[in-house]
């Protein structure tokens, strides 16, 4: 069983370091060089609407599914149907609460219509994540691998033809938002159906029904995990919306350029993260206390200091290179991008910290208290840009980052030492003779499971 999660975390960490930073550097950078910054921001802005809703489509359904199907495989035809139906039902609430929040937000017939598409990628992309739930939950791990960059890999063919196909003359039109939106419905569509067609082979479909029982039992397990996503997905995306109003779509543009290299580099936090939860939870199920705790210390000293160094030294190296590393990436205009740039890469250094503690703290089962530092960050990050919006445009948007990501950061590793009682220890480097050991005792199999 240890082999066989290790290689399938081997394959996923390969597939998506080799795929989602040629996605974000080198088809999302064209895109924007092409539409320009003007237009980019217009579908950056509405992006981040449908994305900051998305938890809509599945509160907490993806988690459940690869749980429940690891624990009892054979219910995997039933629960199929079940959800399938159930994730039906929630497409529409989805549809109604974000058209319903555009219309706040007093979206013209342009902005609704690029989101009804957004809306269409989003459920695909729920229903992708749903499906992989289920090769996860069977122990397919290298089908998971596979479904988890076939997305990306389909958009980057669809997107590249469209994008290079006029310059070389193979054809002419003019490419728009528009259809880098229609890219993505595209390739999730087919990746939709072949992981619906592959899971078929595993499981018998049936008819599609809605169970309001089990969505009530998924509900109340995941009720405080989804409102700590939607809460966490407000404050790290909300900067453009407000930014589209409040000063213009060419800062927003400016905003996303610079914001694209700083999401490339979280994704190595964010990989970091994945096996620590499961790897945090076994280690604090263990009713000895002594024993839980020593194993505990050894384990973020593990990971501490090397995220630290990672995205301190990544976040300075950026910010003294970021005239180059924008003229590098954008055509037109780069020296616009620098100054935001040069504070936006900063929040790096926050984001890693929360990637460490905030899993720390998921795994203890401190949702309340990470719902009430998230809402508090919430409201921290939209004062912040309202008041320096105004003021230093992008950049004050940056700023209001750079703050909101700070506070979340330094308030969770304040809650975890004080709820886990960790020692000063545990922000040391670990000895590298006790390395390998700390690895080989955090993911050996529990003799009773």
């Amino acid at each position: 069983m240890q082999k066989k999660l290790l290689s399938g975390l081997f394959w996923v960490l390969l597939a998506n370091l080799l795929v989602k930073p040629l996605w974000l550097l080198g088809i999302e950078v064209d895109v924007q060089n092409t539409v320009g910054n003007e237009a980019y921001g217009f579908y950056f802005a509405v992006f981040n609407l449908s994305y900051i809703l998305n938890i809509l489509l599945d509160l907490g359904i993806t988690n459940f599914n690869t749980r429940n199907i690891a624990q009892h495989p054979q219910l995997i035809s039933k629960h199929l149907s079940g959800i399938l139906g159930i994730k039906l039902c929630l497409l529409g609430l989805y549809v109604v609460v974000t058209f319903t929040v555009g219309a706040l937000l007093g979206y013209g017939s342009q902005e609704f219509r690029l989101l009804a598409w957004l809306c269409l990628a989003q459920a695909l992309n729920s229903l992708i994540l749903y499906l992989r739930s289920n090769f996860e939950g069977l122990l397919l791990f290298r089908w998971d691998s596979l479904f988890s960059v076939l997305d990306r890999v389909l958009m980057i063919v669809i997107c590249g033809c469209l994008l290079w196909g006029p310059r070389l003359s193979v054809f002419s039109f003019r490419f728009t938002v528009f259809h880098f939106v229609y890219a993505q419905v595209a390739a999730y569509s087919l990746t939709a159906l072949l992981a619906l067609a592959v899971i078929g082979r595993k499981a018998r479909l049936q008819r599609l029904r809605f169970d309001r029982r089990f969505l009530l039992v998924i509900l109340k397990q995941s009720a405080p995990f989804a409102l700590l996503v939607l809460l966490m997905a407000s404050y790290n995306r909300l900067d453009p919306i407000l930014l589209r109003r409040l000063a213009s779509a060419g800062a927003a543009g400016v905003y996303a350029g610079a914001f694209r290299l700083l999401d490339a580099l979280t994704m190595v936090c964010y990989l970091v993260s994945v096996p620590l939860l499961p790897v945090f939870s076994k280690i604090l199920a263990d009713r000895d206390a002594l024993s839980s705790r020593a194993s505990l210390v050894d384990a973020l000293r593990l990971v501490f200091w090397p995220m630290v160094l990672y995205v301190a030294g990544s976040a300075v190296a950026c910010s003294l290179l970021a005239a180059p590393l924008m003229r590098l990436l954008y055509h037109d205009g780069a020296a616009s991008y620098v100054p935001v740039f040069r504070v936006l890469v900063f929040c790096l250094v926050p984001i890693g910290l929360t990637y460490v503690f905030g899993t720390l703290l998921t795994a203890g089962g401190r949702l309340r208290q990470l719902n009430l530092l998230a809402t508090v960050t919430l409201g921290l990050n939209v004062a912040a840009n309202l008041l320096l919006i105004p003021r230093m445009g992008a950049v004050g948007s940056a700023w209001a980052a750079l703050t909101a990501q700070s506070f979340m950061a330094a308030a969770q590793l304040a809650l975890a030492v004080r709820l886990f009682r960790l020692p000063f220890s545990s922000f040391l480097p670990l000895p590298p003779r006790n390395i390998f050991h700390t690895i080989a005792l955090m993911f050996k199999s529990n003799p009773k499971e």
